[in-house]
């Protein structure tokens, strides 16, 4: 078994790692950049916008994606991910206002929503079940490196070039990426009339918008019982009442109400969204809990959190060894068992912060999730044939972006409750320990949550979910 560059399937790895790249390093190089941007063209009290409405893009649009991938192929669609992509980024690079760079932002995401399931789900096609774990392990091998390099080249950039540069830099990577892709990865599509579900995707589009754009803004840009907080999440209940209603009748729904009614598609796509959860919870309050305790520089705070996408790889590498022997449902637990380990480890020495402590759970808890994420993952690709295999992908990524929106206003809730009830709030070093202490309860209790469904999955053994050879 060949799993590596060398094969010949070697050529569509990497461009699958390029293309995966882009979101990776896209992810993690603006935050360092915002002071400079704010100062250059204004909006600071906009600008937490930058990141909302390229996740809203982005976990939008990834079902519509999935679904058109089972009807069309992969390549034209992750071919229209990276050229949306490269686009939104030329047109950042040059955005004169930051309301401009919003809406280039969202451009951006529209871009990103194709490229990361279109890179799994080709990963999925071309390689059996037992290959999947190190070419997922080889694609999180990326997303590790690049939590170090984004927010290097986002302070470089911004101190001695400018701060349109983490845009431009792009560019090189999406040309790289679209000519690799186009000249080694080919596939064959049996042509059939297909009949496009209009409304589903419109209802769905509006609905996924509204319901994220509550989660997210809420508690921060408006109120939770504003209006627009409660108008929101009516008319987002609303239609996807409306949304479920239309699939029932449509004859090729855009998201398949099947997906909801297996056992394992549905107890992995709960255990996306704990991941989901438990990743924004360690990443939005390990590094500020660290440079606010003990006066941590960014750059070291931020090398303590990339341990956690360290250990991430190492243990997915291994993952396949392990579900082809014991089976998908016992690593998932193993998994798990450090994912939780990881955030009580942090509680238990939240009180005595140091960065090597940090750093320490950080890699437990990715190790973990390298046995959790990744086999749940492979074992719901495995459970469907090629032509429901972009939708189930697709379903389980928008599950772990959602579970992150979640998080983000749970999480941002209890920090910010903690503040407002002790004196000196985010100034008195006690106060920041208390708060990320209470962040880090709730992400275990995530965890927890995400052991109950691993709990839930169905005992079965590879061989039983495979139900075709996968071709190269």
């Amino acid at each position: 078994m060949n799993v590596g560059f060398r094969s010949e399937r070697g050529p569509i790895l990497i461009a699958l790692m390029v293309t995966t790249g882009l979101v990776a390093i896209d992810s993690t190089i603006l935050a360092t950049a915002v002071p400079s941007i704010v100062k250059d063209i204004g909006g600071f009290s906009s600008f937490p916008w930058l990141f909302s409405i390229y996740l809203l893009a982005q976990a939008v649009s990834v079902p519509l994606y999935a679904k058109f991938s089972d009807m069309v192929g992969r390549k034209p669609i992750i071919l229209i991910g990276i050229s949306l992509f490269l686009l939104g980024s030329i047109l950042c690079g040059f955005a004169w206002s930051m309301p401009a760079l919003i809406a280039f932002r969202a451009l951006q995401g529209l871009g990103a929503g194709a490229v990361q399931p279109m890179s799994i789900t080709i990963a999925g096609d071309i390689y059996t079940v037992a290959e999947r774990a190190k070419t997922q392990a080889y694609l999180a091998s990326v997303w590790a490196v690049s939590s170090v390099v984004g927010p290097t080249l986002g302070g470089l950039f911004s101190q001695y070039l400018s701060w349109r540069w983490i845009f431009f830099v792009n560019v090189p990577l999406c040309v790289v990426a679209i000519i690799l892709l186009a000249r080694v990865f080919h596939e064959k599509i049996e042509k059939t009339k297909h009949t496009v579900d209009y409304l589903g995707a419109v209802t769905l589009t509006v609905a996924l918008s509204l319901l994220i754009l509550a989660v997210l803004e809420g508690g921060q840009a408006w109120a939770w019982n504003s209006v627009q907080s409660i108008g929101a999440f009516v008319i987002g209940g609303i239609l996807v009442i409306a949304f479920v209603l239309i699939e029932r009748v449509a004859k090729e729904p855009v998201l398949p109400l099947w997906v909801f009614s297996r056992r394992l598609l549905l107890t992995t796509s709960f255990i996306s969204l704990g991941v989901g959860a438990v990743l924004i919870g360690l990443t939005s309050y390990v590094p500020t809990y660290l440079e606010k305790s003990i006066g941590a520089p960014p750059l070291v705070a931020g090398l303590a959190l990339a341990a956690l996408t360290i250990g991430w790889p190492i243990s997915a590498s291994q993952a396949g060894k392990l579900y082809l022997r014991i089976g998908f449902r016992s690593t998932v637990l193993i998994g798990m068992t450090l994912a939780v380990l990881g955030p009580i480890l942090l509680i238990v020495f939240s009180h005595s912060p140091s960065v090597v402590g940090v750093a320490l759970c950080c890699i437990v808890t990715g190790l973990g999730m390298g046995l959790v994420a990744t086999p749940s993952l492979i074992a719901a690709q495995s459970s469907v044939l090629w032509n429901q295999r972009g939708v189930v992908t697709g379903t389980n990524l928008f599950a772990r972006s959602v579970g992150s929106a979640v998080g983000v206003a749970i999480f941002g809730a209890i920090a910010n409750s903690v503040f407002a009830s002790h004196p000196g709030g985010e100034n008195s070093v006690p106060t920041v320990i208390d708060a990320s202490t209470s962040v880090f309860i709730a992400v275990a209790i995530a965890a927890v949550a995400t052991v109950i469904a691993g709990f839930a999955m169905p005992r079965k053994t590879v061989e039983a979910v495979e139900p075709e050879a996968a071709t190269a």
